[in-house]
């Protein structure tokens, strides 16, 4: 089932999206590798605030290329988010809602998700250049020193995705392989 999403997900609206469905997020997201993850774990460590409000927010794992003339911003394909495990439990506590990347994720963040709210969509890898033309504006917000690993806030409108993990736990890496097996 295709589902268009209004960002930002609440808690709520994370609970709604299941596994396995293809979803067209449009509003505003956050990209974060996980350089700026460390630095933004560090500052919730601290007590300090984030540079952004985390509150019901979308990461995107990606780092962006330079935008070429007349371009919003260059390819932005999504990058292996299990780097990023050692601090999604900390950012979905703290409010996050939504991760975009690729790949599996680990026990602890599925076990965040179900405790708090929030999912986890795939993009697809390797079509870097289509999912930047979903991309209408693009700004740094902070750590403009990481390069490409800079956190940018993108409008995005209609972006591909797929939920992978809902809040419930459901895995699609899991149950569609199982389903895969059982017709062989």
């Amino acid at each position: 089932m295709e589902k268009h999403i209004q960002l930002p997900i609440t808690r709520d609206m994370a609970r709604e999206i299941k596994s396995g469905d293809a979803c067209l997020l449009s509003g505003v997201i956050y990209t974060a590798r996980d350089a700026a993850h460390k630095r933004l774990c560090a500052l919730l460590d601290e007590g300090r605030p984030l540079p952004f409000d985390v509150k019901d927010a979308t990461i995107y794992y990606v780092g962006p290329t330079p935008a070429k003339p007349g371009q919003v911003i260059g390819s932005a394909g999504p990058t292996t988010s299990y780097r990023m495990d050692a601090y999604s439990p900390k950012m979905i506590a703290a409010g996050e809602t939504g991760m975009i990347g690729k790949g599996k994720r680990s026990a602890e963040v599925v076990e965040a998700m179900k405790q708090y709210g929030a999912v986890y969509f795939a993009a697809i890898g390797g079509a870097g250049a289509l999912l930047s033309s979903c991309i209408k504006e693009a700004e740094i917000v902070c750590y403009e020193d990481l390069g490409a690993e800079a956190v940018w806030r993108l409008r995005v409108e209609n972006l591909p995705v797929v939920c992978v993990i809902d809040s419930t736990g459901s895995n699609l890496y899991e149950t569609g392989r199982k389903a895969y097996l059982e017709t062989l």
